[in-house]
């Protein structure tokens, strides 16, 4: 989970120039927001590594749950 998520992306947007897509979006938030790329990364580790043995929770990989959380922002708009 990103912290301020909305605000973050509308700066993102307001920063992009031409045509606006999933990837160019996912590509330029990784440029201007390395840090929080990394914190979603290492939660996503953390939780896995602290799942008992056996069980399995599904959870999607860190690229897979920005892109869609980002696919469906642009939705949006």
């Amino acid at each position: 989970m990103i912290i301020e998520q909305e605000q973050k992306f509308k700066d993102v947007l307001s920063k992009m120039e031409g045509k606006i897509d999933e990837q160019s979006f996912f590509n330029k938030f990784l440029e201007l927001y390395p840090e929080d790329w990394k914190k979603h990364k290492t939660t996503f580790s953390k939780f896995k590594r602290s799942k008992q043995f056996g069980q399995t929770i599904p959870l999607p990989k860190p690229e897979v749950s920005l892109r869609k959380e980002i696919r469906i922002w642009l939705q949006k708009q």
